[in-house]
């Protein structure tokens, strides 16, 4: 009977120590991947056209150093909006073209971004056609518990300024034409957003669910402002005219594995060990005393 409880204890101690070597040889398997993951990381670009009086173009997004580029968005036109497209991290280039030029023509405008991993960014070409440029805005990926984040682009041109409000908040007052806010906190619901220049107006019922975030910009319409609301780290609802099919669909950023299946089973592991240890180690005289004071 001693022989059988031996080996049965050295039995038990062995499956626990293999359940435990298990687990931590899995844990440091997915930590090593997720540590891969963040060297090596990707991150997020979306394209926009802002520029109200300047022409359809063509966009060409190049790796740094490669001429051949990775993504060409043909005839991008006034307030369109790319999906974001999930980039390796390093530096890029962004140029642009008039829509129809040749992919070996200089373009007409240009600018180098430095993807970090992890991180997303909106390029917009933004202002009038004679003080055109690229700006690379930080788009932001995490809220406040429990509230949403919006931010505002000025893109109309025939208002140089308006003042946005969400319900009886003003989230900003006077914004100038090719201006961009940083991100402001509200309270998550369903509000009514307003945009009011010194002629037009606009109006959009716009829902801010907690943990999301947003960029809502100001557009120009024959006769009237409109607005566009985009979910950042989602991408727009707009995907540019011609738009290649591997590239800007929507694409948001994805949270790495949970590593806690492999702590579970670590766990496992060590509750195994400690009460095959304790078996082994419990005195004999222990196992059950009846009312006699006689082991049972």
């Amino acid at each position: 009977m001693t022989v059988i409880k031996v080996t049965f204890n050295r039995l038990a101690s062995l499956m626990a120590a293999a359940v435990l070597a298990l687990g931590m040889l899995a844990f440091a398997t997915s930590m090593s991947a997720s540590s891969a993951f963040a060297a090596s990381g990707s991150g997020w670009l979306r394209l926009a056209h802002l520029s109200p009086n300047t022409p359809a173009v063509d966009v060409y997004l190049y790796s740094f150093h490669n001429p051949k580029a990775m993504i060409i968005l043909h005839h991008v036109a006034y307030g369109t909006i790319s999906g974001y497209e999930k980039v390796p991290s390093g530096e890029y280039t962004v140029a642009m073209r008039s829509a129809g030029a040749v992919a070996s023509s200089p373009p007409v405008l240009s600018t180098s971004i430095d993807v970090q991993a992890g991180d997303a960014y909106t390029v917009a070409g933004m202002g009038p056609t004679k003080g055109l440029r690229l700006q690379i805005l930080r788009d932001r990926l995490i809220t406040p518990p429990g509230k949403a984040l919006v931010r505002i682009i000025q893109a109309s041109l025939n208002q140089h300024q308006v003042t946005v409000t969400a319900g009886h908040k003003v989230l900003v007052s006077k914004l100038a034409f090719a201006s961009v806010t940083s991100y402001k906190v509200v309270s998550p619901g369903t509000w009514v957003v307003k945009a009011v220049g010194e002629s037009q107006r606009a109006s959009s019922v716009i829902t801010l669910a907690a943990g999301t975030i947003h960029t809502i910009v100001v557009l120009d319409d024959p006769g009237h402002l409109t607005l566009d609301d985009l979910v950042d780290a989602a991408g727009s609802r707009v995907l540019p005219s011609g738009a290649p099919a591997t590239g800007f669909g929507g694409t948001a950023p994805r949270p790495g594995r949970s590593p806690m299946p492999w702590l579970a089973l670590v766990g496992s592991g060590m509750l195994l060990t400690l009460g095959g240890t304790w078996w082994v180690r419990r005195p004999r005289g222990a196992h059950a005393v009846g009312r006699s004071g006689r082991t049972l």
